[in-house]
């Protein structure tokens, strides 16, 4: 198994996406470690990669995060966690107490395995959005923040419709946070987040069996694309919510809206009429 860095990988930026599609290329020779057939003990072999990908990933994170600075990037925060998350899974595995040779192998395939799925998404769905997101504020200076505009239909007649009710949902959880005598606003945001992940799955099916019945070539891309957002969405941490339920409800309408805009505007735009 190769792992591809295909081009809906590519984010925009040359130092980042030359960086990442290093780290597609150590874990390919990770995984061709693992799939060398070689009878005797791999764990210097192994550890000399972890190393190398440990030492890479923190080059690396270090960099994207420093320019998220420069930039005032929104996401910054978020970015943070799940970079740790990353270095936390490489940092945990140890291969010294591992005595069958065929077993550091099967183990080390499927330490790159999940480290390239998590790759793949956290570019798809995070640092895909990196420059893009306006702050906070500037979508509230707005009068309707939440607006479908024009500029953001398809020509296509249900997926515009359903795009507007994805904005009306988005809506609905800015005039939440806004209304100052709101109570319960924890209930009401796992309402609105319900909301959101039923009529988005409900949705991005429409969309696929659209693009699959006239062939779309891009149909790959996309379900990756809808894939990753769902899981964002489903991979919520409610006690994050619980803490300070405003505060990430604010995260959560700056993400909303900088995702469904970019993703419209450079994705979905593209798919042609039947």
């Amino acid at each position: 198994m190769i792992f591809q860095f295909t081009d809906d990988c590519i984010i925009g930026n040359a130092q980042i996406d030359e960086e990442h599609r290093h780290l597609f290329e150590i874990m390919n020779k990770g995984i061709g470690i693992a799939d060398n057939g070689y009878a005797g003990d791999q764990y210097a072999a192994i550890k000399e990669l972890l190393d190398e990908l440990d030492d890479y990933a923190e080059q690396h994170f270090t960099h994207e995060e420093n320019y998220m600075e420069q930039i005032l990037d929104p996401e910054l925060i978020l970015q943070r966690n799940q970079h740790m998350i990353f270095r936390d899974k490489i940092r945990e595995w140890s291969f010294t107490d591992i005595d069958d040779y065929g077993e550091q192998q099967r183990v080390l395939r499927e330490l790159m395995e999940y480290l390239a799925r998590w790759l793949y998404h956290h570019i798809i769905s995070s640092d895909a959005m990196i420059g893009k997101l306006p702050k906070l504020e500037e979508w509230m200076v707005k009068e309707n923040p939440c607006e479908f505009l024009d500029e953001y239909c398809t020509g296509i007649s249900f997926v515009d419709e359903e795009h507007k009710e994805l904005f009306r949902i988005t809506d609905k959880a800015n005039k939440f946070l806004q209304n100052e005598f709101t109570y319960d606003v924890y209930d009401g945001i796992m309402d609105i987040l319900d909301e959101l992940r039923d009529y988005t799955k409900r949705h991005f099916k429409d969309e696929e069996d659209y693009m699959e019945r006239i062939q779309y070539d891009g149909l790959p891309a996309q379900r990756r694309a809808h894939a990753s957002f769902i899981e964002r969405i489903e991979g919520i941490d409610l006690n994050t919510v619980d803490g300070d339920p405003k505060l990430y409800l604010e995260s959560l309408i700056e993400f909303l809206l900088g995702w469904l805009i970019n993703h419209i505007l450079y994705t979905d735009k593209k798919i042609p009429l039947e």
